[in-house]
């Protein structure tokens, strides 16, 4: 089971939304960006000891560019999402904004297909086609 990339997104998605519940009641009092940044230095603790624990650091020497680039850009993007998502998360419900969240399900479909050359059978299609009205619907109720 600990190698099944089905139990790792799985639990993937239990702690995304256990983030989600946590993060909606710690911004409550505070500043959406204020709350990215302190966010941002817990993971960067966690990861941290987690490398440490694991001897799991390496030379950024050993990156080539294009890991490098691919890397930073993938940072840039996880920065850009988390402050949209604590401020939607001051601004509305977590029960509402956590589904237009994970439209990025539906994103990364269509990009894997347009970038990656990722295919999906008929039946995936409609599955990423249900996940969009599902969010759609949720955030409307």
């Amino acid at each position: 089971m600990m190698q099944s990339w089905q139990f790792w997104a799985l639990l993937s998605a239990v702690f995304a939304a256990l983030t989600a519940i946590f993060a909606k009641v710690g911004v409550n009092d505070i500043g959406s960006n204020f709350a990215t940044f302190l966010r941002t230095l817990v993971v960067v603790v966690f990861l941290i000891c987690l490398l440490w624990a694991t001897d799991g650091f390496q030379s950024v020497s050993t990156l080539s560019a294009k890991t490098a680039i691919f890397l930073i850009l993938s940072g840039l993007g996880t920065g850009a999402s988390w402050l949209c998502y604590f401020r939607a998360l001051k601004l509305g419900q977590a029960s509402q904004v956590a589904p237009i969240d994970k439209l990025s399900v539906v994103f990364v479909a269509i990009f894997a297909a347009l970038f990656l050359g990722e295919t999906q059978s008929p039946l995936g299609w409609a599955g990423v086609g249900l996940i969009s009205l599902g969010a759609v619907l949720v955030a409307l109720a």
